[in-house]
């Protein structure tokens, strides 16, 4: 069955934008194509099956590999193992993650996707697959969703490569462009459906601000008032890119620097929302710290540039952050419980529990509870007893925990 791009996408599919790395192609991913090279052939593997209703999916990393389980059974329908660190990225498709392992981003095929006929959709299903589509990367670092676009970067070379996730499950070429930066760094990069390219600005010793360009590699508008530029969100069509002292907003040419209530006051890692004009952000003040663990969140208007700070009753990790369907902010703290939070208030209006109490470890690649959200539903990890809960954010009550074979890292999940 050919995949037909008009899919019925889950109401928000959220990005949590940490410091992305690695991927790879099955089990060598050594082999992957060059980002010059491209090349993406069709899967082969058995024919897909129209079922009742959309088959919701979730891909979760572990240490050695990949699995993919159906999150109403329980069921593991993957299990591939991989070499390196293993992390995941929604491709923006509603069906297809990037997997970063050593030496590449690949395609993996979670196996269930929903086409929209007019008023009605059917959904199909297929099994759960590393496809053969992968872009070689020394340091697989961002992968940015956005405008139907895939936009991944490689810390190590500056290479940007531009995916349309669409045409993977179609058997054809998906790379859209490729651009080589200036310096090398650890980055970001995403593409808009008009054509220009927003990328962070940088060197191997540090990071300044973001550059617009045009497809030609002319310059639109540049900002270098953002120190230590790292992570990304997007309220709609405006930007939100994270800097030591605040945020910038970027809108079409019009770049706005928002300013912390602090000196130093780091905001690395945010949750855009698809028709909201607010996005949420990490909030760090203390630049001496090892680890700092904070206990407050920013609130960024990107309508009028201003921040509010929001206390909350517990620390978090960079992936804590998400968004609900309509927009509130969630926060998964280390008293084991989802906080909402009203953005337009900026405060705290309810919170859920999941899990139990937890510490964030040191060393960020250790895992650490972490929450996606699909459209009413969190799914939150539980590393400490190998568990996935499934959160009903209507009722506020968890709905179903499976039991993990592997410790779960990073999470990406889909509709169906």
């Amino acid at each position: 069955m050919t995949m037909k791009r008009a899919l019925l996408l889950p109401p928000l599919l959220t990005l949590v934008s940490a410091s992305l790395l690695a991927c790879g192609e099955s089990s060598s991913p050594t082999s992957a194509p060059s980002p010059a090279d491209g090349s993406a052939t069709s899967q082969a593997g058995p024919a897909a099956v129209e079922e009742a209703g959309p088959q919701p999916r979730v891909a979760v990393s572990y240490d050695g590999g990949v699995l993919v389980l159906d999150p109403e059974s329980g069921e593991v329908l993957l299990e591939e193992p991989l070499d390196g660190y293993v992390r995941l990225n929604p491709a923006g498709d509603g069906r297809h993650a990037f997997v970063s392992a050593a030496g590449a981003f690949t395609a993996l095929d979670l196996g269930s996707w929903t086409e929209a006929h007019g008023d009605h959709g059917h959904s199909w299903s297929t099994e759960p697959a590393l496809t053969s589509f992968s872009v070689a990367a020394e340091e697989p670092g961002h992968a940015v969703a956005h405008d139907g676009l895939t936009t991944l970067f490689d810390d190590g070379t500056g290479v940007v490569t531009v995916v349309d996730p669409f045409r993977i499950a179609e058997g054809e070429d998906p790379v859209v462009e490729t651009t080589t930066l200036p310096e090398p760094h650890h980055g970001v990069a995403v593409r808009s459906a008009v054509g220009t390219l927003l990328h962070t600005v940088g060197d191997a010793e540090s990071r300044s601000g973001v550059r617009v360009v045009t497809a030609a590699g002319a310059e639109l508008a540049a900002s270098d008032e953002c120190p230590g530029v790292h992570g990304e969100a997007f309220a709609g069509d405006v930007a939100v890119v994270g800097c030591e002292d605040g945020l910038l907003v970027v809108d079409g040419r019009t770049i706005t620097k928002v300013d912390s209530p602090d000196a130093y006051g780091r905001i690395g890692n945010q949750a855009g929302h698809e028709s909201s004009p607010f996005v949420l952000g990490d909030y760090k003040s203390d630049p001496d710290a090892e680890l700092e663990r904070p206990t407050r969140v920013a609130v960024v208007d990107t309508r009028d540039a201003t921040l509010r700070l929001v206390d909350l009753p517990a620390s978090y990790s960079f992936r804590s952050l998400a968004r609900t369907a309509d927009g509130d902010g969630l926060v998964l703290g280390t008293d084991g419980a989802l906080h909402v939070v009203d953005v337009r208030r900026a405060e705290v209006s309810r919170s859920l529990p999941v899990v139990e109490p937890w510490r964030e470890p040191t060393d960020w690649q250790q895992p650490r509870p972490t929450v996606q959200v699909v459209g009413d539903t969190a799914y939150v990890t539980e590393p400490a007893r190998d568990r996935l809960h499934v959160v009903d954010l209507g009722s506020g009550e968890v709905v179903d925990t499976h039991r993990l074979p592997h410790t779960p890292d990073e999470v990406v999940a889909t509709a169906g």
